[in-house]
């Protein structure tokens, strides 16, 4: 099965330093799923511009980890500036908690 992230950005931006990988990659670990979490709960108590905040605020996270959810989060954001209903952004929601549940395994069996 292939990896559900990738650490092409991660390796450019630390030249190989892999001391420098590891601490990228549970800072990842221990912001995203708080994050995730949060982003979720403000679209369901009703919260659009928290949920904005958290979606870009993860923007740069998942790309740096090239976890293609670029599509997902923008309409996260963009939902968040009309008054359409939560109803219509759950599916997206339901996407990014998936795929990003999946990368966050990934990474956990590959640094352990």
């Amino acid at each position: 099965m292939s990896k559900r992230y990738s650490l092409k950005n991660v390796n450019e931006l630390s030249g190989g330093d892999d001391e420098f990988i590891a601490v990228l990659v549970q800072t990842f670990l221990e912001e995203i799923p708080p994050d995730i979490d949060s982003m979720v709960q403000a679209v369901n108590s009703g919260n659009p511009q928290l949920a904005y905040q958290y979606a870009h605020k993860m923007k740069p996270n998942l790309q740096l980890f090239d976890i293609d959810l670029l599509t997902q989060i923008k309409q996260v954001e963009s939902w968040s500036k009309t008054n359409k209903s939560k109803e219509q952004i759950i599916p997206v929601l339901d996407h990014i908690v998936s795929v990003v549940s999946g990368a966050i395994e990934d990474l956990k069996v590959d640094f352990k």
